[in-house]
């Protein structure tokens, strides 16, 4: 069996612009932690169904680990990596800190990359709108509370407290 031919892709990620040699089957999860070593996007169910992959394309969360490598070019990716700016955490990772919304980690790479989009869209969001956001997200650890508070204490928070 032959396998496949390799190409070379460009991809813009947290602003920065990468070219990688890929074959075609593979996915944007894959290239993101194996060939760039991004490693914040995590494979949890490699069937697009936990969110723990969870990336923003032009702004809107995708699973990597459905979106195959070569179809993400000329889309801007931001990862949970190119949140921080300047040494600064974004204030969604600094709201999960504060209100305990960090357990063992694993989802909340996704969980703030799908609420940053949430409240890039909706900066005023109800907790049901929130809880909505945030359904392809699955989280073991927590009861899901926490996250929901972090979300909003950061939306509060963005607009100077409601």
């Amino acid at each position: 069996m032959k396998k496949p031919q390799k190409q070379i892709i460009s991809l813009t990620i947290n602003g920065e612009e990468y070219e990688v040699a890929v074959t075609p089957n593979r996915t944007l999860l894959e290239v993101l932690r194996e060939d760039l070593s991004l490693t914040g996007a995590k494979e949890g169910c490699d069937d697009g169904l936990c969110g723990s992959c969870t990336v923003l394309l032009d702004g809107k969360p995708v699973r990597s680990c459905l979106l195959l490598a070569v179809e993400a070019q000329g889309y801007r990716i931001t990862t949970i990596e190119g949140l921080a700016q300047q040494g600064e955490l974004h204030p969604l990772q600094q709201a999960f800190i504060v209100q305990g919304a960090v357990q063992c980690g694993y989802c909340t790479p996704g969980m703030i990359l799908t609420a940053k989009a949430l409240l890039d869209e909706n900066p005023s969001p109800t907790r049901h709108e929130i809880l909505e956001a945030l359904s392809g997200n699955f989280c073991r650890c927590t009861g899901y509370n926490k996250i929901v508070t972090a979300i909003d204490a950061c939306a509060d928070q963005m607009k100077g407290g409601r």
